[in-house]
């Protein structure tokens, strides 16, 4: 269905600042006629992240938001009512609480995903199975089998997944892979660190209290064990909870060690081990680790994590970030800038992120927007778009997805377990150590069936 070739074509014009000018579409892979073609959308999670990258894709294509879903009510009609003012066509979507109805109720082109972690794989294959491609927020899965079984079904349905790890697709980091490390700026290298020392855990102990009727909890909690409600999840308060994700491992470690595997062109580690656990922050009811240092070995090359929930960062500059280091030189970078440090003789090279503040002046009136990554978000969903239409695959396809998230997910196995793990991506087995490898697979909660399974 093609939308009016005038009318409409003004408005989304003027709605985006005429930022897509016919050259940038045709860099992209796409023409104006394909960029203003209807693309039917849904969204699986319409809180504030679901609404966030909704919103970064309308600006760069005049998409037809058809349908969303959100298992609480108010940010459900919340969501509904921005949406309707960012349309082109003006329209409230449909609203859902169950995103399965929503599935069998529209032939969607493209389905976001930004639930809470424990959903991901789920919903990633059930949309998938629908005719969806997808846009889905990481870590991909809480278990290795669920992000293998995501990658299976992307492949066997020709499906194209754009994970959510846009540092891929961040202006800052793009010139630090080809101007420092493909110009071989860094020499030799065989070590790497990675860090976050953000006080991101939430820790407390509120009473236990009744469900509000906005709120479906049984389906919020969908296959994850059913903790007795004691508040609405939203916020993070989910996160401090290995029964949802993958602890700060999996939330910020995920992003920088993809990062990572980008820059150098790493696959998987021969290797993965980790130690910590909850050392300090003792007082209250979350179970994932205040404290955790993981290595993941390769040939000549250690790639180490480590995050502390409390006490001061390593270096105040670099809190959320990595550093990689060669014979020659070393990298710093993070979400917000990069620095090349030459050993000896040689000038620092220092980029910093790129802000969009006046192309997209919305963003700057938008609550709770990450005006740092806005930028990296829309060339993520332009790259998304290109791969659909050339069907090709994007910068961060579903395969490095599961990779970073695996690797991750491994480490804190590693960490409970005591022990190195080596994991064996083709037999999906870890290799000598039965006992982990029963452990790939979590179990589901009834009547909820992992996709492992079939």
């Amino acid at each position: 269905m093609m939308i009016d070739h005038n009318l409409n074509r003004r408005k989304f014009i003027q709605g985006t600042g005429a930022l897509l000018t016919l050259s940038a579409l045709q860099a992209k892979g796409l023409t104006f006629d394909n960029a203003l073609k209807n693309m039917r959308v849904g969204l699986i999670g319409a809180g504030w992240y679901g609404k966030s990258d909704l919103f970064r894709l309308m600006q760069i294509r005049p998409v037809d938001v058809v349908a969303i879903c959100d298992v609480d009510k108010k940010h459900l009609e919340e969501a509904g009512q921005l949406i309707s003012k960012r349309q082109v066509s003006g329209k409230i979507p449909q609203l859902y609480t169950d995103y399965r109805k929503m599935l069998a109720d529209h032939q969607l082109d493209l389905v976001l995903i930004a639930t809470p972690d424990h959903w991901h794989a789920r919903q990633a294959i059930d949309a998938m199975r629908a005719g969806a491609h997808l846009y889905l927020q990481k870590p991909v899965s809480v278990d290795v089998l669920e992000g293998e079984a995501i990658l299976s079904q992307a492949r066997k349905l020709n499906k194209k997944v754009q994970v959510g790890t846009q540092r891929r697709s961040t202006a800052h980091l793009i010139d630090a892979k080809h101007r420092i490390i493909d110009q071989g700026l860094l020499g030799k290298i065989s070590h790497v660190e990675m860090c976050c020392y953000y006080h991101m855990r939430q820790n407390g102990n509120p009473p236990l209290q009744p469900v509000p009727e906005h709120f479906d909890y049984d389906m919020w909690t969908g296959p994850a064990p059913l903790r007795p409600y004691d508040g609405l999840p939203h916020g993070g308060w989910w996160r401090t909870f290995m029964e949802y994700g993958n602890g700060i491992t999996g939330d910020m470690g995920m992003h920088m060690f993809d990062t990572v595997r980008w820059l150098l062109g790493l696959k998987w580690p021969k290797k993965i081990s980790a130690t910590g656990g909850i050392y300090v922050q003792k007082g209250g009811k979350s179970t994932i680790a205040d404290t955790q240092t993981a290595l993941f070995e390769y040939d000549g090359l250690n790639c180490v994590w480590q995050h502390r929930t409390w006490g001061n960062a390593a270096d105040p500059e670099y809190p959320w970030a990595f550093i990689i280091y060669g014979d020659k030189g070393t990298l710093k970078g993070s979400v917000m800038k990069y620095e090349f440090i030459p050993v000896g003789k040689g000038d620092a090279i220092k980029r910093d992120v790129v802000y969009e503040k006046e192309k997209f002046p919305m963003d700057v009136e938008e609550p709770r927007i990450e005006l740092h990554t806005a930028p990296a978000t829309r060339q993520h969903m332009l790259n998304l778009l290109s791969a659909i239409e050339n069907d090709d695959l994007p910068v961060a396809d579903i395969e490095e997805g599961y990779i970073s998230t695996a690797c991750c997910i491994l480490a804190n196995l590693s960490m409970e377990l005591d022990r190195p793990l080596q994991y064996d991506p083709h037999k999906k087995i870890c290799v000598d150590d039965p006992e982990a490898t029963k452990r790939l697979r979590r179990p589901y909660r009834a009547p909820w069936q992992h996709p492992a399974q079939h």
